[in-house]
């Protein structure tokens, strides 16, 4: 029988964290479509994002069997550190090695500048929108330098750029130059058996919303906030995710505070992703103007629980309008926001459940595009 190849992951916050959203999730999905094809030995840290305790059911700095195909290794704070991620690199054998993100020390870098001196490993680095113009424009400055010095030190020659869409692909040359090697290979689903479509019941006159990110300017809550200070309908608005900028929430509270009567909106806190599934079932629609997605896992999820969306056109999820799945709506048009929202809170059920039908179709169109697995297994052939 052929042994499987063996596919050394680093990452700088995996299962059972949750904090960090969208990686994690694409880098679970990844492990988990294709873990019969390969194996996995993944590298990351012992604690969720923005906490300080490690998690309670592993085995810090040394390897966790999850199960046959997938091993993992969790670095406490005190070992993290350049000598012990290049000595348990030298201590491990694998065939290829993914690194998931562009700017992490720990993660990203270190392992790079070991590979730049101990080649004959396929490297594969995923951009994970990183790249993207809106990304770079946050903390700019510190992000152009980190690209410079990289490319000073040609710590991205020879190794192949993973792309999930074509936009990304544009983003990576623009950034990086054309000769780099890029394969796009577009994100996974979760790994789930399907249940049928289940019709919802919905109050005329009233739309019940929920937004699931962290809390940070690039998710653009604020905005969300302002759209609805101008909805005249009765409104119940619920957001989760954990406060990643305080500042930026402390403005939101403040718009919060002036919302008008019949717009009722609650923090909710953090939510894990266990439960993910079931509370989107139980709201309306999504939204989420966001300033960019490189992929937008909760987006997939949110029409996966036969919840429609009101997002940006920053995301690949576009022209839903014309599916009925939902709104893709350029920031600019804050009337069109509020248009759909109106519309929606005004729906009785018959006409919201055309919606509800076409988002779920379209998350079942997505899952079951068998194309996606081939090309994730493409990167490391």
């Amino acid at each position: 029988m052929q042994t499987k190849k063996t596919i050394l992951l680093f990452i700088d916050w995996y299962l059972p964290g949750y904090k960090a959203g969208g990686p994690i999730q694409s880098c679970a999905n990844l492990v988990e479509h294709l873990k019969n094809e390969y194996r996995f030995l993944i590298v990351t840290r012992d604690t969720d994002y923005c906490e300080t305790q490690p998690y309670s059911n592993v085995r810090s700095n040394e390897w966790n069997i999850i199960d046959e195909n997938v091993h993992i290794y969790y670095f406490s704070a005190t070992k993290l550190s350049k000598k012990n991620i290049h000595s348990l690199i030298n201590k491990t054998k694998f065939d290829a090695v993914y690194l998931n993100g562009i700017f992490s020390f720990s993660f990203t870098i270190i392992p790079l500048l070991y590979f730049r001196k101990n080649k004959g490993h396929k490297v594969i680095l995923a951009a994970r929108g990183m790249l993207a113009k809106g990304a770079l424009a946050i903390k700019s400055k510190k992000k152009q330098l980190f690209l410079n010095f990289a490319k000073l030190l040609g710590l991205f020659k020879n190794i192949i750029f993973h792309a999930t869409s074509e936009a990304e692909r544009i983003d990576i040359i623009n950034t990086l130059g054309k000769k780099n090697q890029i394969k796009i290979a577009g994100n996974l689903s979760k790994n789930i058996t399907l249940k049928s479509f289940e019709r919802k019941s919905k109050q005329t006159g009233l739309v019940k919303l929920i937004n699931v990110a962290r809390i940070a300017p690039e998710k653009n809550l604020k905005f969300a906030l302002e759209i609805l200070k101008e909805v005249k309908s009765n409104v119940q608005f619920d957001f989760y995710g954990p406060v990643y900028d305080e500042s930026y929430y402390n403005d939101c509270k403040h718009i919060i505070a002036k919302m008008p009567s019949q717009v009722k909106v609650t923090y909710k806190g953090v939510l894990p992703n266990s439960e993910v599934n079931s509370k989107l079932q139980k709201y309306d629609a999504m939204l989420m103007p966001t300033l960019g997605e490189n992929f937008g896992h909760i987006i997939l999820e949110s029409l996966l629980a036969s919840c429609p969306v009101i997002i940006s056109d920053q995301t690949p999820w576009k022209n839903l309008e014309s599916t009925y799945a939902g709104w893709s709506i350029p920031l600019k048009n804050k009337q069109k926001f509020i248009e759909a929202i109106e519309f929606l809170a005004q729906c009785d059920e018959e006409d919201f459940n055309i919606y509800t039908l076409a988002a779920y179709q379209k998350s079942k169109d997505f899952i079951e595009n068998k194309e996606l697995i081939n090309s994730n297994i493409a990167l490391f052939e």
